[in-house]
């Protein structure tokens, strides 16, 4: 829009000074007139008073013709005043650069219905309490990737937790990575296996372990709004690596399982 109006005055720039031009021409050609005018002067030689009379009247009409001469000289000076207005035609671009629309983040799913695959993954049983729940679950993802990395077998996805059951005190877990082909020399608490599959409810974390607390708390409301009710078990699948991000930089989903 302000390189539309800067464009259109622009065009009327050059129709204000061709006006401007005209009047000054008009303004000229009167000034020889008053010399026709002039001729007669002369003539009233025969009646001296007259002429007297006659002489100031012509005095007094080239006085307004020096006036619309004077106010013609500041229309040109008005005229440079739009063009220093016009000069910033070119710089029309930077709004339009302006009006790159910023890069959307798209909100977290809350809450999304969504279906599981199962996969298969190496995993180790484990138990913990609420205190040192996060430093038992690292321990617990170190020993699986310490397994595969002396075997040089690649993770086939994210990192998962699977919590089997809980109370006031702890709760006992899976912890799981996929893997495409089966390791070797497991532990007495390692074992392959299959994830979780099935309708689930996906809600996502951002932030450390510990303030998971919240937003466990909104999938309970969600759930008691929504009037559903959730399996004993739910999933946390780390789309960040935990061994290698900072506790307040993971990303976890989370999957609810429904009955």
């Amino acid at each position: 829009m302000l390189r539309f109006r800067r464009l259109a005055l622009a065009a009327l720039i050059p129709a204000a000074a061709l006006s401007l031009g005209l009047s000054q021409g008009l303004a000229q050609t009167p000034s020889p007139a008053p010399a026709a005018s002039a001729s007669p002067s002369p003539a009233p030689s025969a009646s001296p008073a007259p002429a007297a009379s006659a002489s100031p009247a012509p005095a007094a009409t080239p006085s307004p013709a020096p006036s619309p001469a004077a106010s013609a000289s500041p229309a040109p000076t008005a005229s440079p005043s739009p063009a220093a207005s016009a000069s910033p035609s070119p710089t029309a671009p930077p709004p339009a650069a302006a009006a790159t629309p910023a890069p959307v983040q798209t909100a977290d799913p809350f809450g999304l219905e969504t279906t599981l695959e199962s996969k298969k993954v190496v995993m180790v049983k484990g138990t913990a309490n609420w205190d040192s729940a996060f430093d038992t679950l690292i321990d617990a993802f170190k020993a699986l990737n310490t397994l595969l990395d002396k075997q040089g077998i690649k993770h086939a996805g994210n990192a998962m937790i699977v919590y089997t059951s809980t109370d006031d005190t702890g709760f006992t877990f899976l912890a799981e990575i996929p893997v495409e082909q089966d390791p070797k020399n497991l532990s007495k608490d390692m074992s392959i296996g299959k994830s979780p599959e099935g309708k689930v409810l996906k809600f996502v974390h951002r932030g450390s372990y510990d303030n998971m607390d919240n937003t466990y708390e909104a999938i309970t409301n969600h759930l008691d709004d929504k009037r559903l009710e959730a399996k004993d078990t739910f999933i946390e699948e780390y789309l960040t690596d935990p061994l290698k991000t900072a506790e307040d930089k993971l990303v976890i989903n989370v999957f609810v399982p429904l009955k």
